[in-house]
């Protein structure tokens, strides 16, 4: 077996890839390549449509079903704007921490992925273990779901179980809320603003549908929740608008207006409720602007979908994590990760991973050094139960 790099030179290596989600991820992909060949192990790309971003997976261990996947992504958020005091895209440690942007989400984890690939390969695994690299988690778990079909469309052993690292201070995380996003486009009919009844304002129409979901967090946050939902924090499905342009000057009203809005939710609820009441309020408002002017109208787009990760019962993932951290606490988190993807294609599923969800997307991103000890302790304690 070839010299390994530690974890900590494997996270050396990630981070300094920046790999942010507009932009590509190739070079990443082909570090890990190389890394796994060097331990014979082939792995498998799965790119994206235009061939500017790909995803990778592989496999170790015996051709058998019933194996562990390590499921990670490779993007990043900007650090646009952000007040780093270093350079993001490489690690410094101080204090008992790692500093560098996905140190922690989730370059952290795909260090220790990689490096236990490479320690598995020089064991007698009784069942096999699998790598899962995502790429564009960031924008909408969007490069998960290809991937995903092709480990199960192509020949490759089907694992039981998907551990999915995000930061959870290596806690076992059973469930997480689902999302939908809508890209939005208003389009008004311009005037003088000194003439508002001949125009129709697509900024102020916009602004209709933003106070529509804010009635409707309103609404929720009100009610008695599930029994499921009241695990949560908000403990009810929520709307939100995270950007909005529109408009040309002060004194012409405005003919565009575009903004996204998504929702998060929990679960045991249908998404495709919350789409049928979005569009059905686009169509009410749209109505009534059409009736000021046939040329107005209201566009609406779906960019992702993310289905919420449910409680198993008697659930593989979650024996498997707990037996392996010794967590028995009821956790679950409102952020939504790829594990609901894996779970809907017939996988056992839960989160587990080092580091502080706190810390990501944050300027100074960070883990401490005892977390990431603590995944290394984890993929040994893992590798041990595949090879007994």
């Amino acid at each position: 077996m070839p010299d390994a790099l530690s974890p900590r030179d494997l996270l050396d290596r990630l981070v300094g890839f920046p790999t942010v989600s507009r932009d590509g991820n190739l070079d990443l992909i082909a570090f890990a390549e190389d890394y796994l060949a060097g331990f014979g192990i082939a792995s498998t790309r799965v790119p994206n449509a235009d061939g500017t971003k790909a995803a990778l997976y592989a496999h170790v261990g015996p051709q058998v079903d019933g194996g562990v996947v390590l499921s990670g992504h490779t993007d990043v958020v900007p650090v646009d704007g952000q007040a780093w005091d270093t350079d993001p895209f490489t690690v410094r440690e101080a204090d008992g921490k790692l500093y560098g942007r996905g140190t922690c989400d989730m370059k952290g984890f795909d260090a220790l992925a990689l490096w236990a690939m490479g320690q598995a390969a020089g064991r007698d695994l009784k069942r096999p273990l699998q790598i899962a690299l995502s790429y564009d988690e960031e924008i909408g778990c969007l490069g998960a779901p290809p991937m995903i079909d092709h480990m199960v469309g192509h020949g490759l052993p089907r694992a039981d179980t998907v551990l999915v690292g995000e930061p959870s201070m290596m806690q076992v995380v059973t469930a997480h809320k689902g999302g939908k996003g809508f890209t939005v486009h208003v389009h008004g009919f311009e005037a003088h603003s000194s003439r508002i009844h001949e125009g129709v304002s697509a900024v102020m129409q916009a602004a209709r549908l933003i106070d529509w979901a804010n009635g409707v967090n309103a609404e929720r946050a009100a009610a008695t929740p599930s029994a499921l939902a009241a695990a949560f924090d908000p403990p009810y499905t929520s709307a939100h608008v995270g950007r909005i342009e529109g408009g040309t000057a002060h004194n012409i009203i405005a003919k565009d207006c575009r903004f996204d809005l998504s929702f998060r939710v929990v679960p045991g609820e249908d998404i495709a409720t919350w789409t049928d009441l979005f569009r059905a309020e686009v169509a009410r408002i749209e109505a009534q602007m059409q009736a000021i002017h046939p040329d107005t109208r209201i566009e609406v787009g779906e960019y992702f979908v993310l289905p919420a990760l449910a409680p198993e019962t008697a659930g593989r993932a979650e024996e498997l994590a707990r037996r392996l951290t010794g967590d028995n606490g009821t956790h679950v988190v409102s952020y939504g990760t790829e594990a609901g993807q894996f779970q809907e294609r017939g996988y056992s599923a839960c989160v587990v991973g080092p580091g502080d969800i706190a810390q990501a997307h944050q300027p100074n991103e960070f883990i401490t050094v005892a977390q990431f000890d603590e995944g290394r302790a984890f993929m040994s304690r893992l590798l041990d139960d595949l090879s007994a």
